[in-house]
C-alpha cells in the first residue's frame, strides 16, 4: 500500500554524525522530511533532531 505525499521523505541511517548527519541536515533544509536512525550515539542523534 502506498500513500501519496507532497513532501519527500528520506531515511537516513547513521544520522547522528558524519556523512549521515550532514545529509540529514542538508535534506531537511531543502524541505525533505527526515527519518533518522543511529546505533549508539543517542545524544548526538538528539542534537541533530534539535537542529533540524
Amino acid at each position: 500500500m502506498t500513500t501519496p505525499t507532497a513532501t519527500p521523505i528520506a531515511l537516513i541511517t547513521g544520522g547522528s554524525r558524519g556523512l549521515g548527519r550532514n545529509a540529514a541536515l542538508h535534506l531537511a533544509r531543502a524541505g525533505v522530511d527526515i527519518v533518522l536512525t543511529y546505533r549508539s550515539s543517542a545524544g548526538e542523534a538528539q542534537a541533530v533532531v534539535q537542529e533540524i
